[in-house]
């Protein structure tokens, strides 16, 4: 079992996202934005953070850069279902600073937990 945080602005996305990573046997904690997740982590470190790109105040990608500075061993999965960019542009940005898979969203629970899996199985 992992201990998984998840990062979204849009409060159904984080609750669907905690309900399927549970039901895939994860310990799951939450935050609606960069910054209150930085915090969560500095406090209780976690194995994987999945974390949203599009957000008010510290978006996902500066989340992923502040997040390699201090905690290099957290595997992080960024995710967006578009935004106000090209979502595939966001999300090969979130590949080059860090960010160890991609998912655009929409995805189905057996893609995020093959994921997971996946990523939490690299190293």
């Amino acid at each position: 079992m992992a201990s998984i945080l998840v990062i979204d602005d849009e409060p159904n996305m984080r609750a669907a996202l905690e309900r399927h990573l549970m039901a895939g046997g994860h310990e799951v904690s939450v935050a609606g934005n960069g910054a209150e997740a930085m915090e969560m982590v500095e406090r209780r470190p976690v194995d994987l953070v999945i974390t949203d790109l599009y957000m008010p105040g510290m978006d996902g990608v500066e989340f992923t850069i502040r997040l390699r500075q201090g905690h290099p061993d957290v595997k992080v999965i960024a995710i967006s279902g578009g935004g106000w960019k090209n979502n595939a542009e966001a999300l090969e940005l979130a590949r080059r600073v860090g960010a160890h898979r991609t998912l655009p969203k929409p995805f189905q629970q057996d893609e995020l937990l093959a994921t997971v899996d996946s990523v939490l199985e690299r190293e």
